[in-house]
């Protein structure tokens, strides 16, 4: 019984999780990658290097074949998988896939809006700049805004108490200015009677009274 010519069909590796398309999709191209290099090294191709062995031994030269063929499918099959889990390529490949169904729903949304879709590999440099650090700088604007309003709070209110304290005062200036007014009125009006009336040289006579008395 003759040994087939090419290896069967590989199956799709064993992929970590729960792959979506598109890692699904890469798990076929590897195994349709491996299953074209061991077809292209066919016994026919294997034997044609070793003519001797294959006129001579070729049972031999057919199961060291098939050796050599079954340790290059394990071993790739071995690595591809400990490379999916040592890079985490499935969970980055749904992660991507979760970013692009996010884009074609958000690409959607703006359509139904009537908005117009802009390619992002034409937006200016200034605009993919501000797109990437705008979530992260909007808590920070909100917390300076809150900071800000309560700042202009409090100088408002300390404005309206220097406010009521310059009234205060200048109510009680005006008040000390009318009593003096008036104290200037009196002491006028206390002269001119003094004057007037001879107050003064009664109040001699009687100092001198009280003196020549004494």
């Amino acid at each position: 019984m003759s040994a087939p010519e090419s290896p069967s069909t590989l199956p799709a590796p064993h992929l970590p999780l729960t792959p979506g398309p598109l890692a699904q999709r890469l798990g076929e191209v590897f195994s349709t990658a491996l299953n074209h290099t061991l077809k292209t090294c066919n016994y026919r191709n294997f034997s044609a290097c070793f003519p001797t062995p294959a006129q001579k031994t070729p049972k031999v030269l057919k199961a060291v074949w098939e050796q050599i063929v079954g340790k290059i499918e394990t071993k790739s099959m071995t690595e591809f998988e400990q490379i999916l889990k040592e890079r985490r390529v499935v969970e980055g490949l749904n992660g991507l896939e979760g970013l692009i169904s996010e884009g074609k729903r958000r690409r959607y949304a703006m359509g139904a809006k009537g908005e117009e879709l802009v390619p992002p590999h034409t937006l200016p440099p200034i605009e993919l700049y501000n797109a990437h650090l705008s979530p992260m700088l909007e808590p920070i604007q909100k917390q300076l805004e809150e900071e800000l309003a309560r700042t202009q709070a409090r100088n408002t209110e300390l404005a309206q108490g220097i406010r009521t304290q310059r009234d205060e005062i200048e109510r009680i200036v005006s008040g000390l200015e009318a009593v003096i007014k008036d104290l200037e009125g009196a002491n006028g009006v206390l002269e001119s009677a003094v004057e007037e009336g001879g107050l003064r040289e009664e109040v001699k006579e009687i100092v001198r009274e009280v003196e020549a008395r004494s």
